[in-house]
């Protein structure tokens, strides 16, 4: 729901939120006039409370309580009325580093598996790390063969000796006569260029003038193979997920109840491979290195349409290989979260350098 807040519907609308966030209590005219210097009656705050109540944006959980954000409350003030916690985002980073260099160097999966838990205790919420995707990976070896007279199969082998492939048609103006041995000269020149160069920074450009003129009708066909072949390597696998928190959702009063927290177990615990799509920004290149913050209904999974999250992408080598998030409720410290969330995602960025 969209709608121009004047100043004062913008100050009290962010108390309230403010205050609601702080104590998980019905927020009332008189504790905002005396927490937040306004000045003005309490009145006159209880009728900007009634406007933003018929607006949507607040809401009475009983008649004589105070009252409570709405989903279209919270995503006012998440896009208008707060900016990320600059002191926050410096502490994230300062104890991410302390945490990583009292460690020291380790694993890929135990670094992930730590920061996830680093990023759980600094929001209390649940912290949602995807492992990076194929894009990290280097190429060992390449190899093209012909299936038939018309098909020709693309297999990569990386550094960790996955291997993948596509089928690909032969373009009906290339001959088969001698295609396997052009396809194994070709073969050679690729490896000779490419060999352990990362996905990420792979150019599919090379420098054709380097093979004799008769390899050069090869050069679209060649070209679109490695393409499907990096497509396919990219694809994130399924299930390298690393969830922490817990502990410490199970703080939250929305959740001191196992029945209230049902749900979002049952996603983190049996279903985590419906989560990927809704942290991954990686097939959304305008929103690189944006965070993100679904409230809601927002969130295109029923289960958790009670939690608020946040995530955002990390970079390799300037492209997108996985993702940050965090789970919480809808009554989340927002600007702190945000701030943890890019904060975690930059040390990633740096911390990934160091184990690729």
């Amino acid at each position: 729901m969209k709608a121009k807040l004047n100043n004062r519907e913008q100050k009290v609308l962010w108390a309230t939120i403010n205050h609601y966030i702080a104590t998980a209590e019905p927020v009332g005219s008189k504790v905002l006039v005396n927490e937040y210097d306004f000045k003005i009656s309490p009145a006159t705050i209880r009728n900007v409370m009634g406007a933003l109540d018929r607006s949507g944006f607040l809401y009475q959980p009983h008649t004589s309580a105070g009252r409570v954000p709405s989903n279209s409350g919270y995503r006012i003030y998440v896009d208008e009325l707060i900016s990320p916690n600059s002191l926050q985002a410096e502490t994230a980073s300062r104890i991410l580093l302390q945490r990583t260099e009292l460690i020291g160097r380790q694993s890929l999966e135990i670094m992930l598996h730590n920061l996830t838990q680093i990023l759980a205790t600094l929001t209390g919420c649940i912290a949602l790390i995807t492992a990076p995707s194929g894009r990290m990976a280097r190429i060992k070896h390449i190899q093209l063969v012909p299936v038939d007279d018309r098909k020709v199969m693309a297999i990569a082998i990386s550094d960790s000796y996955d291997t993948v492939s596509v089928l690909m048609d032969l373009p009906p103006e290339l001959s088969s006569k001698t295609l396997e041995s052009e396809l194994q000269t070709i073969s050679n020149f690729i490896n000779s260029q490419i060999q352990d160069q990362n996905l990420a920074e792979f150019d599919y450009l090379l420098p054709w003038q380097e093979l004799d003129r008769q390899f050069l009708q090869y050069t679209d066909f060649i070209e679109e193979s490695l393409k499907q072949l990096t497509s396919v390597c990219q694809t994130p696998a399924m299930g390298q997920l690393f969830i922490s928190g817990i502990r410490e959702i199970l703080q939250q009063p929305e959740f001191n109840e196992l029945s209230q927290l049902q749900s979002v177990i049952e996603i983190l615990e049996g279903e985590r491979d419906r989560l990927f799509p809704l942290i991954s920004q990686q097939s959304q290149p305008s929103l690189a290195n944006a965070v993100s913050v679904k409230i809601g209904t927002e969130i295109d999974l029923e289960a958790i349409q009670n939690c608020a999250l946040i995530y955002c992408d990390y970079k390799y080598a300037n492209t997108a290989v996985g993702s940050v998030g965090v789970l919480g409720p809808t009554r989340m410290n927002y600007e702190n979260a945000i701030a943890s969330v890019e904060a975690t995602a930059s040390h990633l960025a740096e911390a990934i350098k160091l184990v690729s």
